[in-house]
């Protein structure tokens, strides 16, 4: 395999491009023609940029060297997400012979940080008494279809009164999430009183949508107003939290994988397992001999 070159010389034209910006743009092109997600049109953009950045030039052995550098500085799901920005980005210039294997990371067998359901229903009164509809619907909706936190900023006014919402991922793939009847009957009214028929459904206080980042900064400041346990307050808790009881009510693992949106069945397969409260619980339980 001949090395790629990636020149980054200095353009003699203060207009011009250099080798590398335009790689990198033309890459750019190619994830937003997939319709992949802002967020991972980014993170890949980073991961290429970063490489290019540090070994200038695409081959077998900088390859090497990268998986290394990464290795040594990065945890394990950020090693993975860095490798399949590159593998996406060798793809695009067509170097088929050229792939990183990914590191294996041990899967785990109980989940972590999940919200319970007392505390659920205790924050939700929480948000109710102090009129803050927008983060009660925030955290019924992620709890009540398992949305991720990306998904629900694209939730709009007219999915809500359609009562299901379409969400497209990566490779042009599409899944359905159903909002449950009563949910979708609090949040109408809640959206008729504000006079709103259509657009995002979640807005801030200058009427433009909320950010996933926004909402997680806000999802922190429950814990000095409601005393709850800051490790729990995160989107992803309340979509686990959907997973969990989906499961234990209905037992469809090949169901509740397709809701998730999860490639994969066995990512959805963790949910089959006790957190680490509920195992010492139940083992306290049972043992009593």
């Amino acid at each position: 395999m001949t090395e790629q070159p990636t020149g980054t010389g200095t353009p003699a034209d203060g207009g011009a491009v250099s080798p590398r910006d335009r790689m990198l743009a033309d890459f750019r092109g190619h994830l937003i023609r997939r319709q992949l997600a802002d967020s991972t049109v980014r993170s890949y953009l980073y991961g290429a940029g970063q490489f290019l950045d540090l070994y200038g030039t695409i081959s077998y052995d900088n390859l090497k060297l990268y998986k290394c550098y990464l290795l040594e500085h990065y945890r394990p799901q950020t090693v993975n997400l860095r490798i399949r920005s590159m593998n996406c980005f060798l793809e695009f210039l067509h170097l088929t012979d050229l792939h990183m294997t990914m590191v294996h990371i041990q899967q785990k067998s109980f989940l972590e940080n999940v919200i319970s359901q007392a505390d659920y229903e205790y924050l939700k009164r929480c948000l109710l008494r102090d009129g803050n509809r927008p983060y009660y619907f925030i955290i019924r909706v992620i709890a009540t279809t398992g949305l991720r936190i990306s998904e629900l900023v694209r939730l709009q006014v007219e999915d809500v009164y359609r009562g299901y919402m379409d969400v497209y991922s990566k490779g042009n793939k599409s899944r359905r999430v159903y909002i449950p009847l009563q949910v979708r009957s609090e949040c109408q009214n809640w959206l008729a009183r504000e006079k709103r028929r259509k657009g995002f459904v979640f807005l801030n206080r200058f009427g433009d949508p909320l950010t996933p980042s926004g909402i997680r900064y806000q999802m922190r400041r429950f814990e000095g107003l409601y005393g709850l346990d800051a490790s729990f307050l995160h989107p992803h808790s309340f979509r686990h939290l959907f997973a969990k009881k989906f499961i234990e009510i209905c037992g469809d693992l090949s169901m509740l994988a397709d809701i998730l949106g999860h490639e994969n069945i066995e990512t959805t397969r963790i949910y089959l397992h006790r957190s680490p409260s509920e195992q010492k619980r139940l083992v306290n339980q049972i043992v009593k001999w």
